[in-house]
């Protein structure tokens, strides 16, 4: 028999007894194979006349998963261009779950390698017997190795989940925890033992609890039951498709991207409140109404055949990487200065290969429709990033004295707005150094400015008169007053 080439054979869920006959055969006559892993039931019940392999000693050799897999996929394709060949076995079916197999696959293809895949039952059939469910409804399959390299699932929660190849308590509790970014701790799952052999188990317990399990086993996969509705961003956005359709909400199908600007401002200011007020409850509410606006002009961009929300997140996901080669590439950074200094550089550089490097300004982005605060604080930020900024403070507090000065001795109305304006933007500046955001500072003294007044009024109620029946020197004195009662609240405003 011509054994040249790669011969890529599936090893069942379970023990030597669910092997195809056709896998067994192969084995009985390769005289050596190489196991992906040896910790597989199958692996002690192979034909004694096999010399065995296994890679195993590479997930501790190496520091990530695809590293692992890349060793495993060069060897393979390294050894099936002997002239003996290579037999590469695998738990369960080549097909299901394999990365090996798929990266072999392609490249043998690449080199000209010649392939045979003998096929076996995967963990899939068993496992989803032993819980009951069909995985046709909505299942989601990932390897815990993979999901555990996650700061948050790459599913929604909408869906049924197989996690599989939880072999370690390590690779338990790293699965649980990106897990519980979407998931209650106490949240039910099940874990299934051993699928398919003699010793199969399901076992029922909280998430929070899945590496407390003393039956963890290479042949352990977790179950995570779908989450009842309204968790998904995938139901939110068919909620809002529902409402524009033709047989939605009056409202919400006549709205336009136009019609839609007042609210997108108002719930964006709702949300400011919230967090000025340091309340999560509120803020969580006022962050699902803003989404709500963002979910509407896609949706709208969607019918218009414009774009689509998963043309925004890809935007959006895209930039992020891009404009962080610290973080997703390779680039050394010293301090924070330098991030947005490589960050304009970047920008420039996306202006330039867009075609827009003559017209657009390193100013342009910043949006006219920003409080003026805001903008300014956002220009003299950016004009930081290329060094356009003094070296300390004295200079940018003798420039607030200075624009001081000009308002006090000009004469016309003209000049007096002006040098207002000078007076403003050199006082923002100033409370940029101090590391202060000036739209901040001025919304909470607003704040602190209506209590206080709030309190005027009040005390002048108390006494039956009106706030304006009230002199100076009374109104002053109920400040001081206002003062020391807001006292503590006003502390921890500014905490």
């Amino acid at each position: 028999m011509n054994n040249a080439g790669i011969v890529i054979v599936g090893l069942g869920p379970a023990g030597a007894e669910l092997l195809t006959r056709e896998a067994w055969d192969w084995l009985s006559q390769a005289g050596e194979v190489y196991l992906r892993t040896s910790l597989h039931p199958c692996a002690v019940e192979l034909p004694k006349t096999l010399d065995v392999h296994s890679f195993d000693a590479l997930y501790e050799k190496h520091g990530s998963l695809p590293e692992v897999l890349e060793e495993i996929t060069q060897t393979i394709l390294q050894l099936g261009q002997r002239e003996q060949g290579v037999t590469y076995a695998v738990p369960g079916s080549p097909w299901v779950a394999e990365e090996t197999c798929a990266r072999i696959l392609e490249r043998a293809k690449q080199a000209a390698i010649p392939v045979r895949v003998i096929n076996g039952m995967s963990f899939l059939e068993p496992v989803c017997a032993a819980l009951g469910i069909d995985p046709a409804n909505q299942l989601v399959l990932i390897d815990a190795l993979h999901l555990a390299g996650q700061n948050v699932p790459t599913f929604p929660p909408s869906c049924g989940a197989l996690i599989h190849q939880i072999g370690t308590r390590l690779d338990a509790t790293e699965t649980k925890l990106t897990l519980m970014n979407n998931y209650p701790d106490e949240y039910p799952v099940r874990l299934v033992h051993a699928a398919g052999s003699a010793q199969q188990s399901v076992e029922d317990l909280p998430l929070h609890a899945i590496d407390q399990s003393a039956k963890l086993g290479v042949i352990s996969t977790l179950y995570v039951p779908p989450r009842e509705s309204g968790y998904s961003f995938e139901e939110f956005q068919e909620i809002i498709a529902r409402l524009r359709a033709p047989d939605g909400c009056p409202w919400d199908r006549e709205q336009t991207h136009l019609s839609l600007r007042p609210y997108l401002l108002q719930e964006t200011y709702e949300v400011l409140e919230a967090l000025d007020r340091e309340d999560p409850d509120e803020l969580r509410e006022e962050l699902g109404d803003l989404l709500l606006q963002i979910a509407l002009h896609a949706q709208i961009a969607a019918e218009n055949e414009d774009f689509r929300m998963t043309d925004v997140v890809q935007g959006i996901c895209s930039k992020l990487i891009r404009r962080h080669p610290h973080v997703f590439g390779d680039l050394q950074v010293k301090s924070v200065d330098t991030v947005l200094q490589n960050w304009e550089k970047i920008k420039a550089k996306e202006r330039e290969d867009n075609g827009s490097s003559h017209k657009t300004g390193m100013l342009d982005g910043i949006p006219l429709a920003l409080p003026a605060l805001t903008q300014a604080d956002q220009i003299q930020r950016r004009a930081k990033r290329v060094g356009f900024d003094w070296n300390t403070i004295e200079p940018v507090i003798a420039k607030v004295r200075e624009e001081l000065d000009e308002l006090t001795s000009a004469e016309t109305s003209a000049e007096r707005q002006a040098e207002a304006g000078d007076l403003l933007f050199a006082a923002v500046n100033l409370i940029r150094w101090l590391d202060i955001d000036p739209e901040t500072a001025l919304r909470e003294c607003n704040l602190r400015f209506r209590k206080r007044f709030a309190y005027i009024e009040a005390e002048a109620a108390k006494a039956g008169k009106n706030v304006d029946e009230l002199g100076f020197e009374e109104m002053d004195a109920l400040w001081e007053k206002a003062k020391d009662a807001f006292l503590d609240q006003d502390e921890d405003l500014n905490d």
